[in-house]
């Protein structure tokens, strides 16, 4: 057997046991790129630690601890409550809320998951109050944080644009970023149409915890404004155990208020915003400067904030890479993308990626499959008979999108904060969804984004 063939084998070996084990695919990666590495490839520590990616490693650092800081200060909270305060609780709005907060969230550099476990439930609490399918609260929820989920400053794009420049690909982080957003915004809209979302219009408005709603029709005046408990993923514990905690009522103004610390994170985050896009300074460092700023002038409210920091997405990311740092060296991602590209029909290779990427994201780490498959796709790329920039925003689409799958972080923070519904058919649901998005989006992309040859 060949060692190319060797090394492959154990990367499928890698994402079959994070599947089924639940260990995290970072830590299989890192022991994986040392046996293979020296057993294999024949490479000493400074050949393996080669691919170790020390740029995307202070970006996850640094948003993911920024992000953590305006959580523990209610930044966040702040933000839910001001978004259903603009659309005044308009039932049929508040699933487009979640889906534009939760989008927002993963475009100023919370990872996905985060996002989604702050948003999914107040949003899922919602829907149960207020007769709102819970499949299509769950989907706007995860589809928003997909759709804002590859900006130039968020988790996603940050990694997926830096394996373009470390790959020498052409790129594109606009088109990236459009790319996702328009996907997850046209399958929002079908769901919302699909789960009875036009039907909402007849239910009027809700109250917030600050104010009431418009008086008129259909206002809903006797419900109460906020549900008493409401259940979370809590992030201070390191089992991510779900746990129930008192939801926000009328008479708790606090987190609607905006405090000092407030004020200076949500200029922080746009300072953040300003600092990559206008001025091209480095994501991580910029937002590890702000969060040391914001810790400083409130250690109370950001003590915690380095515990918070998303650990195990970084060991994921940095061990998933450096193993493909480790198949760079070896010879692998030419030999694998030469075999690919001999099938003779690039765009069958192409397809073939994308339903790859999005089988696997269904029931492991989006982000692992993406700095797995893109170097793969680097040899036939460089043939130039597919765009680059339309192959990678495919790619990147096809192992995101699927995040609702009640098998991936996405999908089961959604089914756990679901209160009062059956869960077993709401997992069936979920499955059945998934399996459906995995089905269909991949064909779908890759004729739009691929097909015509993008970039």
């Amino acid at each position: 057997m060949s060692p190319e063939l060797i090394s492959i084998l154990v990367l499928v070996v890698v994402f079959v046991i994070a599947t089924t084990r639940s260990i995290n695919m970072g830590a299989l990666a890192f022991a994986a790129a040392f046996g293979v590495g020296t057993l294999v490839a024949d490479l000493d520590a400074d050949g393996i630690f080669a691919g170790f990616p020390g740029d995307l490693f202070v970006v996850l650092v640094g948003v993911t601890y920024l992000f953590a800081i305006a959580r523990a200060n209610g930044t966040t909270d702040w933000l839910v409550h001001a978004a259903i305060r603009l659309v005044r609780g308009r039932v049929a709005l508040i699933p487009w809320v979640m889906f534009a907060l939760t989008g927002a969230l993963t475009a100023i550099g919370a990872v996905s998951p985060a996002a989604v476990a702050i948003v999914a439930p107040v949003a899922l609490s919602f829907a149960a109050r207020y007769g709102i399918s819970p499949l299509l609260m769950g989907a706007m929820v995860v589809h928003g944080a997909q759709g804002g989920g590859f900006s130039p400053i968020s988790i996603y794009g940050s990694i997926v644009n830096g394996i373009v420049e470390r790959e020498k690909l052409p790129g594109n982080e606009v088109a990236l970023f459009l790319a996702s957003l328009v996907v997850n915004l046209v399958i929002a809209g079908v769901v919302f149409v699909v789960c009875g979302g036009l039907g909402l219009w007849r239910q009027g408005s809700v109250t917030d915890g600050e104010g009431s709603a418009p008086k008129g029709r259909g206002e809903l005046r006797d419900q109460p404004r906020w549900h008493r408990t409401e259940q979370t993923t809590d992030p201070g514990t390191s089992s991510g155990a779900t746990v129930t905690r008192p939801a926000p009522t009328a008479t708790d103004l606090s987190t609607t208020r905006l405090t000092p610390a407030r004020i200076a994170t949500l200029t922080s985050l746009v300072a953040l915003v300003i600092a990559v896009l206008a001025f091209d300074l480095d994501a991580g460092l910029s937002a590890i400067t702000l969060a040391v700023f914001l810790s400083t002038a409130w250690p109370e409210d950001s003590k915690k904030a380095v515990g918070e920091i998303a650990w195990p997405t970084v060991l994921l990311i940095c061990g998933v890479l450096t193993y493909v740092g480790v198949l760079d060296e070896m010879g692998t991602i030419t030999w694998a993308g030469e075999g690919v590209g001999g099938i003779g029909v690039p765009l069958l290779a192409a397809v073939l990626l994308c339903y790859i990427g999005a089988i696997v994201s269904a029931f492991a780490s989006s982000v692992g499959i993406m700095g797995a498959l893109i170097p793969l796709a680097v040899p036939f790329l460089a043939q130039g008979e597919i765009g680059a920039v339309g192959m990678v925003a495919a790619l990147a689409v096809s192992a995101t999108v699927v995040d609702v799958s009640p098998f991936s972080t996405n999908g089961a923070l959604v089914l756990a904060a679901a209160p009062d519904v059956d869960r077993e058919r709401f997992f069936r649901q979920l499955m059945m969804y998934g399996g459906i998005v995995v089905a269909v989006v991949p064909a779908v992309v890759w004729l739009v984004m691929v097909v015509p040859g993008w970039g």
